[in-house]
């Protein structure tokens, strides 16, 4: 714990004061990170960047898990698009329908889902379409 600030002291001063001893102490040298460059440091600032960094350091998604679920319905057809196999096609949409029918027998609170299961045998006669007008 740091000394209380002596009066007629000012402020800048103490903390400067402060700062450099705990450098003399070396309690700075084994913090994470020390000697490596800030990552991203070209990136627009950003004042939630803690916030997002943490999140994603925990997993965890700001979108609720009805939004979440509609925009994956949603960048489907483009995820799709990179994909080689049929049966992973399959996996993707049948991954994507238990979803929503978790979402559909037990649903969260906030907005509806709106959203029905996946056709896979539609999607996955669009996604032939797709791959076979690209060759």
């Amino acid at each position: 714990m740091t000394q209380r600030k002596p009066p007629g002291v000012p402020f800048e001063g103490w903390v400067d004061h402060q700062i450099h001893e705990a450098e003399k102490r070396g309690e700075f040298a084994s913090l994470p990170g020390f000697g490596k460059p800030l990552s991203n440091d070209s990136a627009p600032y950003d004042e939630m960047w803690w916030i997002k960094a943490k999140m994603a350091r925990e997993g965890a998604s700001y979108l609720s898990p009805v939004i979440e679920c509609r925009k994956e319905v949603e960048d489907l057809p483009a995820s799709l698009s990179q994909v080689m196999s049929e049966a992973e096609v399959r996996q993707r949409v049948s991954d994507l329908n238990k979803k929503i029918t978790d979402l559909l027998l037990m649903p969260p609170p906030g907005p509806p889902l709106g959203i029905k299961r996946l056709d896979v045998k539609e999607i996955l006669r669009e996604w032939r379409r797709a791959r076979d007008s690209g060759r």
